[in-house]
């Protein structure tokens, strides 16, 4: 029979409308597969991954109660009120939470027993680990990450409430911090307690859209320092932008561009390296 298959004793329009058929319903497969996967990979605060994973035990907060940083009390205070986490191998969860209370994305990162990063391992996120662990490492899917400050969730009243009883000086009046590490802003949080701490998670990482949730609010950066003050001249600007764009109440410390030391600079130090290298020197406190 003309236009028939040998083979399969099928004609070759019969053929193509099955593969027709047989495409669509991968499709369909792959479209439900990917959206399933998009659903798995939203991230709910009081959600199992989340709860799961709080934890004061990582080495970054080992490390920062054997330095001497916190006490072990603040250590768990700390780690409540930022809600930290770790993870299997003991890296510590950094979780951007939203003030609506939306897990954005959690960082993972590693430190030394010293408290200082382990830059041996690189750090990750958990939306990669859930992206790789869903869809495989070779996907081609698109899964937006969404971030936000570390810390934001602090905002809320809620939170604010909540933080009154972790510590009584903390107020809804509360003026806020934004350090460029989460470290950073979990040690000062409980060092200058009237300060709300928050984190950009890097110097590159502070930009106006993750800016716009503190507009309300009366808000000081405090970046770190460097000998060609880049740092700073590159907060200055961005705290410049969001008085003119959001009537902000922003400004931009320059407590370590005066006060840290040549060696300080060319170590580019922050402000909790700043405070606690003049204590050890029986230098007096300086005010934030």
């Amino acid at each position: 029979m003309r236009g028939c298959s040998p083979v399969a004793g099928l004609c070759k329009s019969s053929i193509k409308q099955m593969n027709c058929e047989f495409n669509a319903l991968l499709s369909v497969i792959r479209a439900n597969t990917e959206r399933e996967a998009r659903r798995r990979l939203i991230i709910y605060t009081d959600g199992p991954l989340v709860e799961r994973h709080l934890s004061a035990q990582s080495a970054f907060c080992r490390a920062c109660v054997a330095m001497g940083y916190l006490t072990a009390a603040q250590m768990e205070r700390a780690a409540r009120r930022y809600r930290l986490g770790m993870s299997r191998d003991g890296g510590v969860i950094f979780w951007q939470i939203s003030q609506l209370g939306l897990a954005y994305d959690g960082k993972v990162m590693y430190y030394r027993s010293d408290c200082h990063r382990d830059h041996g391992r690189l750090p990750t996120w958990v939306s990669y680990v859930l992206r790789s662990f869903y869809l495989g490492e070779a996907s081609d899917v698109e899964v937006p990450s969404v971030h936000c400050l570390f810390g934001t969730h602090l905002l809320s009243n809620d939170n604010v409430n909540e933080n009154r009883s972790l510590n009584d000086n903390v107020n809804v009046d509360v003026p806020i911090a934004v350090v460029e590490a989460e470290k950073t802003a979990v040690i000062l949080s409980e060092v200058f307690p009237q300060y709300l701490w928050l984190a950009a998670g890097g110097l590159h990482e502070l930009t106006m859209e993750k800016l716009f949730a503190l507009r309300h609010h009366r808000v000081v950066l405090f970046p770190d320092t460097d000998p060609q003050r880049q740092a700073f001249t590159l907060w200055y600007e961005i705290a410049r932008k969001a008085r003119r764009s959001y009537g902000m109440q922003i400004t931009v410390s320059a407590l370590l561009e005066r006060r840290a030391t040549a060696d300080q600079k060319r170590r580019k130090i922050d402000l909790v390296d700043f405070y606690f290298e003049s204590q050890r020197m029986g230098a007096p406190n300086a005010p934030l």
